[in-house]
Parts: C-alpha cells; sequence; structure tokens
C-alpha cells in the first residue's frame, strides 16, 4: 500500500474543489487553542506538501493566524479548507473534504500539553507538545 495518494475534494457548498497530488495516508489531530478556536475541537489533517491545487479560488477567504501559519476557508460555506505553513508552503488539508477516505490511517497528536482534557482519543499516536512544535516549524525569531 503507498504511503501517498492522490485525492479530489470539495467543500461543504461545492464551490471549492481541491486536488492534493501527494497526500500522506497517516492524519494528525492538533489540540491547540487556535485549532480549537477555529473548529470546536482538535483540527484533523493530513499532510499534502506544497503539491495542491484549488478550483474555484475566488471563494477561498485566508486568515493569517501566525507570522508562519495561515488557514483557508470556504467564504460561501465556511468549510475549513487547509492550514498552511507559510515557508515552504506545506498544506495540511482535513480528511473530511475527500471522498475517499479509506485509506487514512490516525496516527498523530500534535500540542498534546494543550489538550484541554474534556475529550480523548483511545487510538495510540505520535505526539508532539507545544514545545516540539515550534522547535520543529517555527521559523527562528529574529
Amino acid at each position: 500500500m503507498s504511503e501517498t495518494l492522490a485525492l479530489d475534494g470539495r467543500c461543504l457548498c461545492g464551490a471549492v474543489g481541491v486536488h492534493a497530488s501527494r497526500a500522506s495516508r497517516h492524519f494528525g489531530a492538533c489540540h491547540c487553542k487556535m485549532c480549537r478556536q477555529w473548529g470546536g475541537g482538535p483540527y484533523l489533517a493530513f499532510e499534502a506538501g506544497a503539491d495542491v491545487s484549488f478550483d474555484g479560488e475566488e471563494h477561498i477567504s485566508v486568515y493569517d493566524s501566525s507570522p508562519w501559519a495561515e488557514r483557508g476557508f470556504c467564504r460561501q460555506c465556511g468549510s475549513h479548507l487547509f492550514y498552511r505553513i507559510k515557508q515552504g508552503p506545506i498544506y495540511m488539508l482535513p480528511p473530511g473534504l475527500f471522498d475517499d477516505d479509506a485509506g487514512f490511517v490516525f496516527g498523530r497528536q500534535v500540542f498534546v500539553d494543550r489538550n484541554p482534557g474534556y475529550y480523548r482519543f483511545a487510538n495510540e499516536t505520535d505526539e508532539m507538545t507545544e514545545a516540539e512544535v515550534f522547535a520543529k516549524y517555527a521559523p527562528p525569531e529574529s
């Protein structure tokens, strides 16, 4: 079984289509406060690298959520389309956008030290704390 997938998906209203040529099979959950505020719970996403394209880009709004990342959503229906690390860029896409979800594996959780405690996943996963995430992804301060 391949570690990457080519996937086509769409937002809830269909105004935005998304194509990921090299999507990871492995998705994770982010428990940071910003993700929980954005969607009401942890953000579930897989890494798709830079090889992502969109149809209906005129319907995409982008929120610059930090100096190193931004979040995209459909301005028609509000569907979360991506979390993007600007340097790269590296897209993180929610698996729920895609009809073909049979190949996904839940394998990672980040900001585990920020999980509020009112939910827990039963899956055994790799885990990263806030400090570990910032050390890996955040650009050095100048």
